[in-house]
């Protein structure tokens, strides 16, 4: 149990001492940078699903 105590007190310290956290300014422009990476990729994704519908459309109507 004392193992346990002392690997809260050493985890507590660290993240409060060691830890260099992000400013809340750079925190907000890492989020925007995610938004819209996010949203491009969503995008793309979806113009591929697009196409592989066409595609397959286009396979299946040949044979149907």
């Amino acid at each position: 149990m004392n193992k346990i105590n002392t690997y809260f007190k050493e985890s507590y310290v660290e993240l409060v001492e060691k830890v260099s956290w992000p400013s809340w300014k750079d925190l907000q422009s890492s989020a925007i940078v995610v938004f819209i990476a996010t949203f491009i990729i969503a995008i793309l994704i979806a113009m591929m699903d697009g196409a592989f519908k066409n595609i397959m459309h286009l396979i299946y109507s040949m044979f149907y």
